[in-house]
């Protein structure tokens, strides 16, 4: 059984326009569906029970060009995504993300996981939009 997705694509701007950008939690919620807020520390994430309260940690290191998100739910479950922005040539940037199996028990894992793709890559095509406008 899968555990983890990968989806990666270009971003016609700079490398240092995109990290920054992304390794800013208060902008989730502009490109994902997931987040209702966020900031440097928590977060609201939009659920189908509702909105839930959870500890963000956002792990961004420019030299790396990674940003990293570890996510501690109420029960005390953690989450995680990861990214990485890759300068390429002519100022445009590659970003990737690895989407990790949500913290669901097993015999939910599959259908989360392939559900959270689909939104993934609806997400991903926001924040291109965004970064290229």
């Amino acid at each position: 059984m899968k555990t983890h997705d990968v989806q990666s694509f270009s971003i016609a701007k700079p490398f240092a326009e995109v990290f920054d950008y992304i390794a800013n939690p208060a902008h989730l919620p502009e490109w994902t569906n997931a987040f209702k807020s966020a900031d440097d520390k928590t977060a609201e994430l939009v659920t189908p029970a509702g909105a839930v309260p959870i500890q963000l940690e956002t792990r961004a290191f420019a030299e790396q060009g990674t940003v990293d998100w570890i996510m501690t739910f109420p029960d005390g479950s953690v989450g995680a995504a990861y990214s990485r922005v890759t300068e390429d040539a002519d100022d445009t940037s590659i970003y990737s993300f690895v989407l990790m199996a949500p913290p669901v028990p097993l015999e939910l894992l599959e259908g989360a996981l392939e559900e959270q793709k689909i939104t993934l890559a609806k997400e991903l095509v926001s924040l291109k939009a965004r970064l290229e406008a």
